[in-house]
C-alpha cells in the first residue's frame, strides 16, 4: 500500500487501472469513449447454442426449447457499443424476431451496451415450439415437424453481430 491510501478490501490492488465496472473508475470511462465503435463492434462475438439438437413433438405436451446467447467483448478494454435503435439485442426463429410476426414499434433513438474487458454477458431464452400470428384473431400455431433456425444478434447499424443454430423439431 502507497502513503496515504487506505485499504477497503484484500484484493484492492488487484485492478490497479480500475477497469472493473464494480469501481466505476475512471479510466474506464475515458477509454470506452477512445474506443473507435467499427473496433469496438468488430471485438464483438456472439454465440447461440441449444442442449439438443433435436426435440420430440408430442400432442398436449408443452416444448421447451432453451438456448443460450452469448455476447462477448474479445477485447483487453472495456467498450460501449452503440446500437441503432432501442433494442440493443435479440432472438429469432427462421429470421422472425422472438417467434413471431408482429411489428414492434420501439424509438429509433441509438441505444448502448457497455462491457468490461473480456466480459461475456449471457442471456437464456425459451421457445417454445410456437409461432405467434397477428390478425383477427391473434393466435399461436404449432411449428410443423422440420428444421428450424434459432438466431442472435446484437442491433449495431451498420452489420448486426449475429449467430444461429438449427434444431430439429420430430
Amino acid at each position: 500500500m502507497r502513503p496515504g491510501q487506505t485499504s477497503t478490501g484484500p484484493d484492492d490492488d488487484s485492478d490497479p487501472l480500475e477497469l472493473d465496472d464494480a469501481r466505476r473508475g475512471y479510466t474506464t470511462r475515458v477509454l470506452r469513449t477512445l474506443v473507435p465503435q467499427w473496433l469496438a463492434r468488430r471485438g464483438l462475438s456472439v454465440s447461440v447454442s441449444t442442449e439438443r439438437s433435436a426435440y420430440e413433438i408430442h400432442t398436449g405436451d408443452d416444448l421447451e426449447i432453451e438456448f443460450t446467447i452469448e455476447v462477448t467483448n474479445r477485447l483487453p478494454l472495456p467498450v460501449t457499443i452503440v446500437t441503432s435503435g432501442r433494442r440493443t439485442w435479440g432472438w429469432t426463429v427462421d429470421s422472425e424476431l422472438e417467434a413471431s410476426d408482429e411489428r414492434l414499434y420501439t424509438a429509433d433513438r441509438p441505444n448502448s451496451l457497455e462491457f468490461r474487458a473480456l466480459e461475456t454477458k449471457r442471456f437464456e431464452r425459451t421457445w417454445d415450439g410456437r409461432f405467434k400470428r397477428t390478425g383477427s384473431p391473434t393466435r399461436w400455431v404449432e411449428a410443423d415437424p422440420g428444421e428450424y433456425e434459432i438466431g442472435a444478434f446484437v442491433a449495431t447499424p451498420d452489420e448486426p453481430r449475429r449467430d444461429s443454430t438449427t434444431v430439429v423439431l420430430r
